[in-house]
C-alpha cells in the first residue's frame, strides 16, 4: 500500500516538473518569435514588400513585450533570458529597421544621408548593451535613453505612413535627419516612461478603460497616423521632459536608484 502511494507521489512530482519546464520554455519561445519576426522583416525588405516588413517589426515588438512579462509571471527570469532577448532585439529592432529604411528611402542618396541607418544600428546595439549592464541599478519606472523597440517603431510607422507616396527631396532629407536623431536618442540620458507602474490603472480603472477605448477607435479609423504620431511623441517625450523639468529634477530618480544599490 505504501509502495503504491510512493509511486503515485513520484509520478505526481515528475508531472509537476514537466509542467514547470513547459512553463519556463514559453518565454524562450516568445523570444524566438521575436527573432523570427525580425528575420522575416529582413526577407520582406529584400522582396521590396516594405509595408509588410514594417508590420513584421511590430509583431516582433509584441513578442518582445510578452516574453519579459510572461517570464516574470511564471518566475522564470534568468540572465540567459536577458542576454537572449537582447540578441533577438539587435536583429528585430536594430538591424531590420535600419535595413528597411535604407532600402525604402535612403539607399540611392549620398553617403552622408544613408549613414544615418548605420548610426541607428550602432546606437541600438549600444543601447541594448547599456540596458543589460544597468539592469537592477536604475529606477524601473523609467528607461535611460529611447528603448530600441520604440526607435524601431518610429522607423516602421514612417514606412507605413509613406507607403504609396512619391518621396520628394524634402521627404528624403527629413527621413535621413530623423534616422540620425532617433539613433542619438537611444544612447542619450533622457528618461522615458517604462509603463511598468500599473498603479494608475488600479486606482483609476474607469479612466484607463476610456483611454484604451479611445485608442482603439483612433487606431481603427486612421492607424497609420496614430502609429506614427504615437511613436514620434514618445521619442520626443524624453527631451521635452528634460526641458520642462530641468536637468536636476529629471535625473533625480536615476541618482536615487544608484545610491540605493550602492
Amino acid at each position: 500500500m505504501r509502495r503504491g502511494k510512493g509511486l503515485r507521489r513520484r509520478r505526481w512530482n515528475e508531472l509537476r516538473q514537466q509542467r514547470g519546464r513547459g512553463i519556463f520554455l514559453l518565454p524562450a519561445l516568445l523570444t524566438i518569435g521575436n527573432l523570427f519576426s525580425g528575420f522575416y522583416a529582413l526577407l520582406l525588405t529584400l522582396e521590396q514588400r516594405y509595408t509588410e516588413a514594417a508590420y513584421a517589426i511590430f509583431v516582433a515588438m509584441i513578442m518582445d513585450m510578452l516574453d519579459g512579462r510572461v517570464a516574470r509571471l511564471v518566475k522564470a527570469t534568468s540572465q540567459f533570458g536577458v542576454e537572449f532577448d537582447s540578441l533577438a532585439d539587435v536583429v528585430s529592432f536594430c538591424g531590420a529597421p535600419a535595413f528597411l529604411l535604407y532600402a525604402f528611402a535612403l539607399g540611392d542618396l549620398p553617403r552622408a544621408a544613408w549613414f544615418g541607418t548605420a548610426l541607428f544600428l550602432i546606437c541600438g546595439a549600444l543601447r541594448l548593451a547599456r540596458f543589460n549592464v544597468q539592469t537592477g541599478t536604475v529606477d524601473k519606472r523609467f528607461f535611460v535613453g529611447l528603448p530600441t523597440p520604440a526607435g524601431a517603431g518610429v522607423i516602421a510607422s514612417t514606412v507605413i505612413l509613406l507607403d504609396g507616396v512619391e518621396l520628394s527631396r524634402w521627404h528624403l532629407v527629413a527621413i535621413a535627419t530623423g534616422s540620425y536623431l532617433v539613433g542619438l536618442l537611444m544612447v542619450s540620458t533622457f528618461r522615458y516612461w517604462s509603463f511598468k507602474d500599473v498603479e494608475f490603472a488600479r486606482r483609476r480603472p474607469v479612466q484607463t478603460l476610456l483611454v484604451v477605448i479611445l485608442a482603439i477607435m483612433v487606431v481603427a479609423t486612421n492607424h497609420e497616423w496614430f502609429l506614427f504620431l504615437g511613436f514620434l511623441g514618445y521619442a520626443l517625450s524624453g527631451p521635452v521632459g528634460r526641458l520642462a523639468l530641468g536637468r536636476t529634477v529629471a535625473s533625480a530618480p536615476h541618482e536615487l536608484a544608484a545610491r540605493d544599490v550602492h
